[in-house]
Order: C-alpha cells, then structure tokens, then sequence
C-alpha cells in the first residue's frame, strides 16, 4: 500500500544529501574526485530525465544543452575574462535561450520525429563547434586557466581546483537541483507532465495547453543540462566538442533507464553504477565492455524499469 506521507520523500533526498557530503570526508582522494564529476553529470541526467521520464519525450540532443553551458561558461572565462559566476551565469542563460529556440522548432514533432529533430539539431550544434575552431577549441578543445577558475576575492576567495571545495561545488548544484526537481514533480504541473505523458489528447480535452507545458519542460531540462555543463567547465577545467557529439545524448538516456526513469534519485543511482562498472572491470581486462554488456542485460532482466523504478513497483510505491 503506498504512503502519502509527504514528509517521507523529502526526508530520503536530505539524507541523500547528508550521506554524500559525510563521504566528503572519508573518501579516498581518487573517489573523492570522481564522486564529484559523477554528481555533475548526475545533473545532466537529472535534466534529460524531466523531459524523457515525466514528459516521454525522447530527445538525442541533449548534449547540446549541456555542451550551450560547457561552451558558454568556459569561453566566457577564457576569451572574456568573466568571472566564475558570472560565467556560471553566461552558461545556464545559454542553455535555456538554446533549449526555448529548439523546443518551439521541435515540439512541431512528436515520437520517432522528435528524437530526429533534436539529433538533427545537436550535431549542427557539433559542427558549429568545429567550424568556429580558432574560438572553441575544435577537436581538440580547450583548457580553463587555473587562475581564472577562483571564486571570490583575497582571503575569502575559493580555489575551484581544490578537491575539497570542487567536492562541495557539486555537491551544492547536484542538492539544489535535486530538491527543485522533487518540488517540481509533486507539484500541480509536474503532475500536468505526467497526464501529457499518459495521455496528451484527455489532457487537452481537460483544458491544458499541452504545447506551453512541454515548452516549459524543453527549457527546465535544457536550463539544468546547461547548469551541468557550465559547472563541469569550472570545476574539472576542460571544454571540448566530444561532449556535444550524438554519443553523450545517449549517455544520460542510458543513465535514466538504469536508474529509473520518472524517479527523482534514478538519474544519480544510473550515473553512479555505470561509471564504476566501467571503472572497476577495465581495472581487470581490456574486454571490460564485453562485461559491462553482460551486466547490463542482468539489469534489465531483473530491474525491468531501472533500479529505482523497480524498487518502487515492489516494495516502495511511495518514492517520487
């Protein structure tokens, strides 16, 4: 039977949160350091998972957002001399102005055409980055000066390459965004997305405007997509095209549907698994991948909806 107790969720994503900032201290330097970009590109999950997973929307364009933030953050630093928020700022804005222009273009399809048009758009968005190689890097790309990456001034100032305050940076983004997704979700209009999921026409016969409400989630999922790159351009130093190739479109689906699509905490639990098993197994073979497929294929057999997903199907049908 489920629980409506609506402190129940709120208390599990704190303890999330707390659990995370204790490893801070006890971790090892190398886990500490890779905990930290996890929980960046968890985000990058977070915001394909309210359009995929709440909204049904398959986009393979999501690396263009995330890439808007990269690119928009890490060249504002290093051909403009903007500061870390400021840059930080210059970022999310790009990827939301990005994500509103490709949502009223794209949202004109639906289904199999939609996932089209939005990979359309993301390797435009790649070859942009190519052409303009003298500004961005190319193939190649390029490295944010330690100095510049300093928030603040004097004694009061952070150094963003210390593993310390880099651990606590993403920590801080992956919590906000978390705890804005979960508001987001239980709320009246995470509720419309759900219903547009299910059913757009009833929805439509209900009296919402469908069109407004996907635009909306367009332009949250690629604002956070956006916030992921701009942060990950700040704290580990680096802009490149890869990160906008079709490839790290299909990343975060993948992460979603490890960890649960439509489940707030599936994107970090997806992220979180994918990149130790890569890890741990190509410690041991080179035919790491070969491994990796085989427990992935375990995944799905016995965790059909993600591993949150699942969990929630079963045992938990409180979680949000």
């Amino acid at each position: 039977m489920k629980d409506a107790s609506p402190a129940k969720p709120y208390a599990l994503h704190l303890g999330v949160i707390a659990l995370l900032f204790a490893l801070s201290f006890v971790l090892p330097d190398y886990h500490h350091g890779l905990l930290a970009r996890i929980m960046v590109l968890a985000v990058f999950a977070m915001g394909y998972n309210m359009l995929f997973g709440y909204v049904g929307l398959l986009s393979l364009g999501h690396a263009m957002f995330f890439s808007a933030g990269l690119y928009g953050a890490g060249l504002a630093v290093i051909h403009l001399g903007w500061s870390v928020p400021a840059a930080f700022a210059a970022g999310i804005l790009c990827g939301a102005a990005l994500s509103l222009v490709i949502g009223v273009l794209a949202l004109r399809t639906s289904g199999v055409a939609f996932m089209i048009v939005t990979m359309m758009f993301a390797q435009v968005f790649y070859l942009v980055i190519l052409y303009f190689a003298s500004w961005t890097g190319g193939d190649q790309g390029m490295v944010v000066p330690q100095p510049a990456r300093v928030l603040g001034f004097g004694a009061t100032s952070l150094d963003l390459t210390n593993p310390t305050v880099r651990y606590m940076s993403a920590l801080a983004l992956f919590s906000t965004v978390l705890l804005v997704t979960l508001a987001v979700v239980r709320s009246r209009y995470g509720r419309v997305l759900v219903a547009i999921r299910e059913n757009e026409e009833r929805t439509k016969m209900l009296g919402y405007d469908t069109f407004s409400n996907k635009l909306a989630a367009v332009v949250i999922s690629g604002t956070i997509c956006a916030a992921s790159g701009a942060a990950y351009a700040l704290l580990f130093g680096y802009v490149g095209s890869s990160f906008a190739s079709v490839q790290y479109s299909i990343l975060p689906l993948l992460w979603v549907l490890l960890g649960g699509a439509a489940t707030t905490l599936g994107p970090m639990i997806g992220t979180l698994f994918m990149y130790y098993i890569v890890d741990i197994t190509s410690g041991y073979t080179s035919a790491y991948l070969l491994i990796v497929g085989i427990a992935l294929i375990l995944l799905v057999l016995f965790f059909p909806k993600g591993i949150l997903g699942t969990i929630r199907q079963r045992w938990l049908g409180w979680l949000p």
